[in-house]
């Protein structure tokens, strides 16, 4: 089985979007462990909503918190701790689709952070959106990642910046997925057109 996880250089970079996509590219399974806040219509429900597989399924999150913030003042609010021993990815033996919460180092206690939820044996994708900053944003994560050996993919969301995009893809040497475009809406149809064009590059991932 393959899990492949899915984390952006910030918050509202299209990480659901690009997860939603593998999903339907794949006929994987989807799995977001901690969701903080929008609890009436999480992640969970829009990939659901979005994909048009009848293979998938959405697994429960591990942590359901009921305030829009980080992880860990959110679970404060709650009047709980995130323990990391009870994040344990569902038992599945379709490929898993793994969706973090912002960023790598966004906390989920006074020790842990996202990053500590990605696997070594994990491919991860990293969603980067062109924005000041960016830059900065996405080398860090991509650095981070490889750093500590990380099998490491990038998916560009928004219209094309071609400045921006060259110095990241040269300075790292990372392989470029695709491109998620601005579109007037996504949904189902969306969707399966994007996961048409990634399936290629998604399926040649999980032979690596």
């Amino acid at each position: 089985m393959k899990r492949i996880f899915v984390t952006g250089i910030s918050t509202e970079v299209g990480k659901t979007i690009a997860s939603s996509i593998i999903v339907e590219a794949l006929g994987a399974d989807y799995w977001k462990p901690i969701q903080a806040g929008d609890l009436h219509y999480t992640d969970s429900h829009k990939v659901h909503d979005l994909i048009s597989s009848d293979t998938a399924v959405i697994h429960p999150s591990s942590y359901a918190l009921k305030t829009p913030m980080s992880p860990h003042a959110a679970a404060e609010i709650d009047g709980i701790e995130i323990d990391l021993e009870k994040i344990q990815a569902p038992e599945t033996r379709n490929t898993l689709v793994i969706e973090g919460a912002g960023g790598l180092l966004v906390p989920l206690n006074n020790t842990d952070t996202i990053f500590d939820l990605i696997k070594p044996d994990y491919q991860v994708i990293v969603v980067s959106r062109h924005y000041l900053g960016s830059i900065n944003h996405t080398l860090l994560t991509l650095d981070t990642l490889l750093n500590q050996g990380f099998r490491v993919s990038l998916v560009f969301s928004g219209e094309p910046h071609s400045t921006t995009e060259s110095i990241i893809l040269s300075k790292t040497r990372v392989k470029m997925l695709g491109r998620i475009r601005e579109e007037e809406g996504f949904d189902r149809k969306v969707i399966s057109k994007y996961a048409a064009e990634f399936s290629p590059a998604l399926k040649k991932l999980l032979l690596e």
